[in-house]
Formats: C-alpha cells, structure tokens, sequence
C-alpha cells in the first residue's frame, strides 16, 4: 500500500479474515475503506472505531454491507448487481442490500437513473451512517434528489429526520427527500436477520422512525416499488429532466431485464464472505448468577416494595459507535425508555470516572450513602470487566437501594453476548458451551444449520371490520379455533424479508382480506437450491399456512437457482399449498422460464403489488 498509496480498497475477505485487513487499511491511511463482509464479532468493530476516532485520514463504510455505487461515475466498490443500475440524479442510502436493490430496480424500471448509492449496511455499528451520506449527497452536483432506506434498530432514522429538519432551515432549495422503514412487524426482542435490526432500551421502534421522517417533510412511501414513479414526480415537481435520465438509463433498463449469469462448471455463485449466522446467546438465570458471580456481582431475589430503583448496564452506542454505560433512575417499564441514558466511553481505555459518575448522577444516586455509591462505582467497572473480556453485546440488571444495609441490590440480569466472536472469531468457547441444545427446536436447529433465519410471528386476530389484533400463540401449540389461512414467506435479505412482512400485514390483514404472514424468513447470503427447498420444508411445518409467498430480488442471488429450489421442493417435500412467485433481479427471465417449463401450479408474477393481491385471494379461498 505505501507504493501504490490507493484513494479506496475493497475488504472482501471473510469475516474472520476482515478486522486485520480494515486495521492494515486504517495504518496505511486509505482514505475509504469498504468492508462487505458479515458477522464480524462487535467487539472487533469497536476497536476499529476507536482506532478510526483517533485519526482523519480513513473512512470505513459497512461492514456487513454490499458497498458504494456511483452509476454516474461508473464505479463500485462491493458486490451490488450491476444490471440494475442506470445513471442519473438520486443519491440512495441504505442499511438493506436487498432492498436497496429493490429501490434501484424501480428507479431504472420507471427510466429514473442514480448517482451515488451507499449502503451503511447492517450490522450493529456501521462506518457511515445515514447522516454522514446525507452530508455527502447535499454537496453533490450530480445529485438532485434522495431516498433513504432504513430498517429497525439504532436511531441513525432518528438523527437523519433531526439532520432534514435543520437542512431545510438553512437552503433554500433543498433537495427532495424521500424514504422507506421495514420492521413494522417485528416481534420485540428477536433480532431480525441482520445483526443491528434490534430495539436497544430508548432507541426508536420502525413506527416512530416513519413518524420523524415524515414529519421532517420526507415523502413516505411503504414498499421500493414505489419509489420509481414517486421519484419521478418528484423530479417533475422540482424541475429535474426526467427524459434526460430516462434516455441516459434506456440501455441498463434493457440490460437489466434480459442480464445474465452463467454459472461454469465446478464454480460457485454463492460468496464465501457474508455466511449467514444467527447472532444471540442469551444466558438463563442460573447461568447469568454464576457469570456475574465470577465478576463479583452478586445477585439477589427483586425486592419487595423498594421506593428506589434504578437501571444499569453497558450496551452499544450506536451514534458513537462505542460502548456506553445506559443508566435509568427508575426500572419502572412504563417509562425506561424515556428515562434511559447512554454515556459513551473509549473501548481501548474504557469509562472514565467522569462517565461513571455522570451515570450515577443520571441515576439519581449521586445522594446516596458512600457505601451505595462507592458498590455502584465497583458496579460498573465490573461489568465493564465482564462486557469486554466475554465479548457481551448488551449486559443491564436493576438495582434498588435497601434501607436496611445501605447496599445496592442487584436482580433480574440480562445477558446478551455475541456469537459472531465464536462462530467468525473462534473465540469465547467455553461461554458458548452454555447454550442449551436441549431447549433448541428441531425446525430451529434445521434452519440454523442450513443457514435461514426463520421467526415464527404470533397468530393475529380478525375482528370484523377492524384492524388485527396479535396474539403471541406459537405455531407449535396453535388452536383448532386458530387460523389456518396464514401466509408463509420465503425471500432473500433481512431487509427484504421485513419489509415484506410489513407490506402483507399492511395489505391484506383489512377487509376484504383477513390474513398476514406466518414468519420471516431470511435466506441467507449463501442460498442454494437446497436452502430454498429447506425453506419450504420449515414454513409447511407451520399448520397456519395456507399460501406460500416467495418474494425474490436477485443480487448475488440467481432467480434461476431460486427457480430450481422450488421445483426441487414440489419434487422431494410434495408441496400441497398454492405458491406464489415474484422474481426480480439478476437472471430473472431464466428464472421465470424454468418455473413455466416445470408445469407446476405456481402463480408467477412480476410486478409485487398483483403478487400481493394473489396471495390475499388465495389465503381468503382456503380460510373459507
């Protein structure tokens, strides 16, 4: 790197691999680093930002993210499906990969052309977020106009909404904005396919990221299909000339129709650097007393009628993109995310006593008894000392003050740690031993192997005329009054996978359609025929499905091998629900030919929103 002193490099190596070639980038002063692979272990990526924090010469962008596209410029650096590109004037930020794909499909399908697409990604903390590529697209001549994409987890939606509202006092001619958030449905406390897409305690759920946005004046819209005519109003709206982009996208609109991608024989189209991985080790009771107990924090029974509690615990700050001390002074549940703080810190020097004793402070134990106070100083350090050397992720307990003894007390643990530090980094083996196979389904332990993130989602409720109501029932203990006319999805991306979720519910859960989705299910990046036939096989084993909806967008992913995974899963499962298929993206006319050739009863579409109102006419006929 001395020699060649490159302006940018591509980190393609597998997670294991990544950290040491992002920290050589970083050493060689690189100015943009971008790093596609998923899964690299949390703690590894904080280092790496304290590391980035202390200088100014590099910039990261992902990881766990496809990487930066300028169409215009006719450069990329990542993974992202060329065809679907066309040059023109909307810059794209997106944590999904897929659904910006989605975003970009539409565009050059409507003859709207893009100048720069940036996907943060989606891992818990990523290089650049929403805010840093809105500062980019404002200076940028190229770009007239912007679209971003977001998901649940983090409040980067958040400080993006606050970023508009001061752009739009401070230009006059501000560029249009406009956006789409995925996540409406997910259950809380699941994380959803991609590492970051958690609620954190105060962080915002995907209803009131919507809610910012749109009250900072962005045009909402609920799925990327439909950002192509929207964006292209817009540009009507504001002067732009859409026959310009129109013209200048004319050829990738054709290419990307009819792109193609040979496979040749002996090689494989599936990356080796994004293995899909489910990522939470959570600890029991007894098994989070004696990992506490270790770091000398001792346990008790929750006190009974204590006028005094508080909440403590080190968790990610993503806005820093460091760990932080969250301290609340009360546990009260109705009002912990309100009342919750986050206190940043250095991960290589770790709190300082002047962020313990702001934490404290905030806690409202700053008047405390110097025994109280003096055992939550040691509080903190200790579990400090457990965050770091166990590799955790989120780690918080409640405290109460008791009158008697002057000491705090500490109950109801939470304990999240990060498996990507075994899985990817081959450390923290005797934690992970810990997890208890036995409480492991075997739809659970199928799906993890074959690399899918499959959740189950809660049985909703249809009363007449109004909007569903969710139960938490699970599928395996599901009522014969339960219902039995579900929709089970199979689509590649985290991103993808919740929006389409969304859409279902958002669709066809009101008169006069009385359905929503079964699951979500995530492919993985490595998806095979196999997986998709593995697919199958865990959405039927739900009794609530009625219809099964496959919602494609192929990046990496071939519709023709998507195609393949079908047939084969009608061959060796004996697929009996009526399916639906909607592929786009790379080799999605191969994909389509081989479902018509097979002369299977698949109702293949093209265009999502007649997908949707097929799978709801199908869920309605068999819930009759």
């Amino acid at each position: 790197m001395e020699q060649l002193k490159p302006d940018a490099t591509g980190i393609y190596v597998a997670a294991h691999q990544a950290t040491a070639a992002i920290e050589e980038a970083i050493e060689a002063e690189v100015p943009l680093i971008v790093a596609v692979a998923e899964h690299i272990p949390l703690h590894d990526m904080m280092r790496i930002h304290s590391m980035l924090q202390s200088q100014s010469k590099s910039r990261l962008v992902g990881a766990n993210a496809p990487g930066i596209i300028s169409a215009i410029g006719k450069c990329r650096i990542g993974f992202q499906p060329l065809p679907t590109f066309s040059p023109g004037h909307i810059g794209i930020v997106a944590k999904s990969g897929t659904l910006s794909y989605e975003t970009v499909g539409s565009l050059t399908r409507a003859g709207v052309g893009q100048s720069l697409c940036i996907a943060v990604g989606g891992d818990v903390i990523a290089g650049t977020n929403f805010v840093d590529a809105l500062k980019v697209f404002e200076h940028d001549e190229d770009t007239k106009a912007i679209i971003i994409v977001g998901e649940l987890g983090g409040t980067t939606e958040e400080e993006a909404a606050d970023w508009i509202n001061d752009y739009k006092r401070r230009v006059n001619n501000p560029k249009p904005i406009a956006a789409v958030i995925g996540g409406f449905e997910a259950p809380h406390g699941k994380v959803m396919g991609h590492a970051g897409a958690w609620v954190g305690l105060g962080e915002g759920t995907a209803a009131s990221k919507y809610k910012a946005l749109e009250n900072a004046g962005v045009t909402m819209v609920d799925h990327p299909a439909k950002f192509g005519g929207v964006m292209k109003d817009i540009l009507a709206k504001t002067g732009g000339n859409v026959k310009k982009t129109e013209q200048s996208a004319a050829h990738q609109r054709r290419s990307y129709h009819t792109s193609s991608f040979t496979r040749r024989p002996g090689f494989s189209a599936r990356p080796s650097i994004v293995p899909q991985q489910r990522r939470s080790l959570h600890l029991t009771r007894d098994q989070s007393t004696n990992l506490l107990k270790e770091y000398k924090i001792n346990l008790t029974v929750p006190p009974e009628g204590s006028p005094s509690t508080h909440y403590l615990g080190i968790s990610p700050n993503r806005s820093t993109r460091s760990p932080s001390i969250i301290a609340s002074p009360t546990a009260n549940a109705s009002t912990l995310n309100q009342r919750v703080r986050r206190f940043p810190f250095d991960y290589r020097s770790g709190p300082s006593s002047e962020t313990i004793q702001a934490a404290i402070a905030h806690m409202q134990l700053d008047a405390a008894p110097p025994k109280a106070k003096a055992q939550t100083v040691e509080l903190i350090k200790n579990l400090w000392k457990l965050y770091n050397e166990k590799e955790a992720i989120d780690t918080h307990f409640k405290l109460a003050l008791s009158v008697e003894s002057d000491e705090m007390l500490v109950y109801e643990p939470h304990l999240f740690f990060d498996d990507a530090a075994f899985k990817s980094g081959k450390r923290q083996a005797d934690l992970h031993t810990l997890r208890d196979q036995a409480s492991i389904s075997a739809t659970d332990r199928e799906a993890e192997e074959a690399g899918i993130v499959y959740i189950p989602l809660g049985s909703p409720e249809f009363p007449a005329g109004t909007t569903q109501a969710w139960t938490q029932t699970p599928p395996s203990s599901t009522s014969e009054e339960g219902p039995r006319n579900l929709i089970g999805t199979l689509v590649n991306g985290a991103g993808l996978a919740l929006n389409t979720v969304d859409t279902l519910s958002l669709r066809l859960s009101q008169p006069p359609y009385s359905t929503s989705a079964a699951n979500f299910l995530d492919t993985g990046g490595k998806a095979t025929s196999a997986t998709i036939k593995t697919s199958f096989k865990l959405i039927l084993s739900d009794p609530r499905v009625s219809v099964v909806f496959v919602n494609i967008f192929g990046g990496l992913t071939l519709c023709d091998m998507i195609a393949e995974g079908i047939i084969m899963a009608f061959k060796e499962i004996g697929v009996e629900k009526p399916v639906v298929v909607r592929l786009r993206g790379t080799n999605e006319e191969k994909g389509q030919k081989v479902l018509e050739e097979a002369k299977l009863p698949i109702h293949a579409f093209d265009d999502f929103e007649e997908a949707v109102r097929k799978v709801g006419e199908l869920a309605n006929a068999r819930g009759l």
